[in-house]
């Protein structure tokens, strides 16, 4: 792992491929779903899952027996994770208002859910339950009336019972076996067993990423999803043992994450890539973390916190870990990241799957402007506007004024008709 000394070096991004040499395989595919239907869905899944289907939709029985392939313990853990998770998206929620003036004019927004969302996992090899969750918690608490699933099938033609299960409890009715560009083609303009959606959510390869960008208006999506990231912010009273587990816990989930360390202890740096190497040992992931470490982690030590924190808020990362004495006090000072997590026991991984706040995050330096996923993601929101005659009278040359500077004078005669009626 990298290290670097000094107070004027910026975190080095991770370099991912804009896909150019992936649009035109994602744009055959989208043009094939989008012409041949179920037929394109069963093709594409026996080409690249190596799995010939006879039906897309996993039928009942197929969710019931998942139930008997996980473990009680596991189940136990999913539920409450699953109510966290909804527990915090709740307190999102907005209602609708109405403002009513004295002179009669009313003002207001209608929020309401949208109709139909469709969820993309990860699959195949892969099982994300937790991605589930987190796509599906927030529609869920939206009040969406409709959530479907596509995910990758296995060699064995079946769903990880996991991801099943994880499904059911949260109520999404209809899970059907397609992954890759082709299951965002089908979400974003039908066929004969997949009905369109009106959004897009959920993480997934460059195939899938560069197929959300290119149904983008036609549907809504989240994101694109970069690789992962993490930031810790460590001084010298941070156990250096937790600062290596968690920069390897992102580091493990591909070749691309990033895992950086800021510190202004020389000593924590050397303590930390000594922990680095004795943990790397006993991780099965462990040639896609050193990969990862390699290619894109690093550590920085630098003069005080203050200039680390300069650092972080000009990176942005998707994941920032502060585990600094007094780190409360820091809060105030990070203006960029995705989700911050503070104090020594507030592992990333308890925000992966369990403490409650969504982990669909913006990457890539996209916190500079976005957010987690969450409740409004599936809210639209309506404007109403009832305008008093008497408000009308009161500001018409003003409404005029505006629309003759523009020179619409359509505009200004739809005011001056009215008041010339009056």
């Amino acid at each position: 792992m990298k290290q670097f000394q000094g107070d004027d070096v910026k975190i080095a991004r991770t370099i991912f491929d804009n896909g150019e040499e992936y649009y035109s395989a994602v744009n055959a595919i989208l043009a094939n779903v989008r012409t041949a239907g179920d037929q394109a869905l069963f093709e594409y899944t026996k080409r690249f899952d190596r799995v010939e289907l006879q039906d897309l939709l996993v039928k009942k029985e197929e969710v019931e027996e998942a139930y008997t392939l996980v473990s009680k313990e596991w189940l136990v853990a999913i539920k409450q994770a699953i109510e966290n998770i909804m527990r915090f998206h709740e307190k999102q929620l907005k209602q609708s208002w109405i403002d009513t003036s004295e002179n009669g004019t009313i003002l207001g927004q209608l929020i309401r859910p949208l109709a139909r969302v469709g969820i993309y996992v990860p699959g195949g090899r892969a099982a994300y339950p937790s991605s589930v969750i987190m796509n599906a918690a927030p529609a869920k608490v939206a009040g969406v009336e409709e959530i479907v699933m596509v995910t990758p099938p296995n060699e064995d033609g079946k769903v990880n019972p996991g991801v099943l299960v994880a499904a059911d409890q949260l109520g999404i009715e209809a899970v059907y076996k397609v992954g890759g560009a082709q299951a965002i083609g089908a979400l974003a303009y039908g066929t004969e067993t997949i009905r369109k959606v009106d959004k897009i959510t959920g993480p997934g390869n460059i195939y899938v990423a560069l197929a959300k960008k290119e149904v983008f208006g036609l549907v809504d999506i989240d994101m694109i999803a970069g690789p992962s990231e993490i930031v810790v912010l460590a001084d010298k009273t941070a156990n250096p043992a937790y600062v290596a587990a968690d920069l390897l816990s992102q580091a493990e989930h591909d070749p691309l994450s990033a895992a950086v360390l800021i510190t202004d202890s020389n000593q924590l740096a050397e303590e930390v890539q000594e922990e680095l190497q004795q943990q790397l040992q006993v991780l099965e992931r462990k040639s896609i973390a050193t990969e990862s470490l390699q290619n894109n982690g690093a550590i920085y030590v630098v003069s005080n916190l203050q200039k680390g924190i300069d650092m972080i808020n000009d990176y942005a990362p998707e994941h920032l870990e502060i585990m600094v004495k007094d780190a409360f006090s820091y809060i105030g000072k990070i203006k960029n990241a995705g989700a911050i997590f503070i104090g020594e026991n507030s592992a990333e991984v308890v925000g992966d799957y369990f403490a409650g706040p969504n982990h669909i995050l913006p990457t890539g330096g996209t916190a500079k402007f976005s957010s987690p996923l969450h409740v409004d993601d599936f809210l639209k929101k309506t404007s109403l506007i009832s305008y008093s005659k008497t408000d009308l009278r009161a500001n018409a040359e003003a409404i005029q004024a505006l629309a003759n500077f523009e020179e619409l004078q359509g505009h200004a005669n739809a005011i001056r008709v009215r008041v010339k009626k009056d």
